[in-house]
């Protein structure tokens, strides 16, 4: 990562603030929320000059709610839209519909992609899906622990080389799965 250059005067355009939560339910299922509000530091007009939007004020307030099981599979989506640039917006979330019954799991953003991906659906709702997925994903995480890992065919841990710490030259896997460490001795 590198430092901010103070060197260097910078004018504020935009301002995109993304929150997401997980919760488990008194149902048995769990949910996970993803909220994007997007805002300006000077009033801002939409194009086409249709809707006019203060300074400070979300030009996008909208959000997903998914409600999921322990395998990760979807049963609802909901979204909201309390503040969008256009009156069309507040519809585009309908199409998120078409996740009911999909598997949170690898492919999660392809299938997000294909299925809502261009017209078919609002743009930011289906970008907040993508890293959702992992946001349920982490949401469960704390309830797994302790559970034996989730193997391969081949009998290696999924977890190896799913990220960078989880590589299989790094000291993770050195010190929890060492039969797959490929590092050096």
């Amino acid at each position: 990562m590198h430092e901010a250059n103070d060197t260097v005067d910078r004018k504020p355009l935009h301002f995109r603030q993304i929150v997401m939560s997980g919760w488990q339910r008194s149902d048995g299922l769990y949910e996970v929320e993803g909220r994007v509000t997007d805002s300006k530091p000077d009033d801002f007009t939409s194009p086409g000059g249709t809707k006019q939007v203060p300074a400070g004020e979300p030009i996008h307030d909208m959000g997903v709610r998914l409600v999921f099981d322990q395998d990760m599979v979807v049963h609802e989506v909901t979204t909201f839209t309390l503040a969008s640039p256009y009156g069309d917006c507040t519809e585009g979330g309908r199409a998120l519909q078409a996740m009911v019954g999909v598997r949170i799991a690898g492919g999660w953003s392809k299938e997000v992609r294909t299925r809502l991906g261009g017209a078919k659906s609002c743009t930011h709702l289906m970008e907040l899906l993508i890293p959702m997925g992992t946001a349920a994903y982490q949401s469960l995480a704390s309830l797994r622990i302790g559970q034996p890992d989730k193997l391969d065919a081949q009998g290696r841990p999924v977890k190896v080389d799913s990220c960078y710490a989880y590589g299989s030259a790094r000291g993770v896997v050195m010190r929890r799965w060492p039969a797959f460490y490929t590092g050096p001795q």
